[in-house]
């Protein structure tokens, strides 16, 4: 049997599993007015953080114990001072590229019986790309609208970016432009559950009213989910600036951006150095 007819024998099987699934995930639209609304945190679950509970590498998080079970333990778990994204192609394909669906297919003919080991039918949750806005969708005419609603979030906010040292969220773009101030704490780029705990206890130090982004692939996870039953409020939005840098150039495919870590992308995770007066003015702390 050629790839082909493997492939697509394997979506008719997942699609007609999906048309009977009891897992209740929103779609992107839907997940962005119920973080507007309701202002709470997010922590988010995607093929990698699943990778990680299964004790697998990734190219920027080694395999650790630790982590999987913390992970593993949140996702578990039934509570409603944050909220959990979710893959929503768990239920659904839809308005995907082709590329993205034949990614997809494979993962979840893989795992999606995995997932659902862990979920619950009683959770409600997020579609874990309320962050990912843009390459992985065929029809892109609500892209601008979504990236705009993301916008609101942090509207007139004193925000605090918590994020890898090659990330640069926001440099030389304007999706951070509305907010009342911000201030980073720049951490490894990669390993970074390694320093889980000092990065908690610097973030806890930090103003409750204050808003918190989180880009750390998935020891971000764990920090939105601890900050949130602390009282604070914070978004796990790992891609979203390097989907809007794509959003920005028209780009049909992920492309490397040259000055930020783009860790999808072979050659991708050395960034060109930055000498921005303004984000350099920024780093509060640097956690090595």
């Amino acid at each position: 049997m050629c790839n082909q007819e493997f492939n697509n024998n394997n979506e008719k099987e997942l699609l007609k599993e999906m048309q009977e699934s009891k897992i209740k995930i929103l779609s992107v639209e839907e997940s962005l007015q119920k973080l507007i609304k309701e202002k709470k945190s997010i922590c988010r679950f995607g093929d990698g953080e699943l990778d990680i509970i299964l004790g697998k590498d990734l190219g920027f998080q080694k395999s650790n114990l630790k982590l999987a079970k913390m992970l593993e333990n949140i996702l578990k778990m039934k509570q409603d001072h944050c909220f959990i994204g979710i893959p929503d192609t768990i239920n659904h394909f839809d308005n995907i590229t082709d590329e993205s669906r034949e990614f997809w297919i494979k993962n979840m003919e893989r795992v999606r019986k995995i997932w659902l080991k862990y979920l619950r039918l009683d959770m409600h949750y997020l579609s874990a790309n309320v962050t990912r806005l843009y390459i992985r969708y065929k029809d892109k005419s609500k892209c601008a609208q979504n990236f705009a609603a993301l916008k609101t979030l942090w509207k007139d906010r004193e925000i605090v970016i918590c994020e890898g040292e090659q990330t640069r969220i926001g440099v030389g773009n304007d999706i951070l432009n509305e907010a009342k101030s911000i201030k980073r704490i720049i951490c490894p780029s990669e390993n970074a559950f390694d320093k889980y705990e000092q990065i908690l206890s610097e973030l806890k130090k930090e103003d409750k009213n204050k808003l918190i982004l989180i880009a750390l692939g998935p020891t971000a996870t764990l920090l939105a989910f601890e900050l949130s039953k602390l009282g604070f409020q914070a978004l796990d939005v790992g891609h979203f600036d390097i989907e809007y840098e794509w959003f920005l150039r028209g780009c049909t495919k992920k492309e490397i951006i040259h000055n930020k870590y783009t860790n999808e992308l072979e050659g991708g995770n050395n960034a060109e150095s930055v000498k921005d007066k303004e984000y350099l003015k920024q780093i509060k702390t640097v956690i090595k």
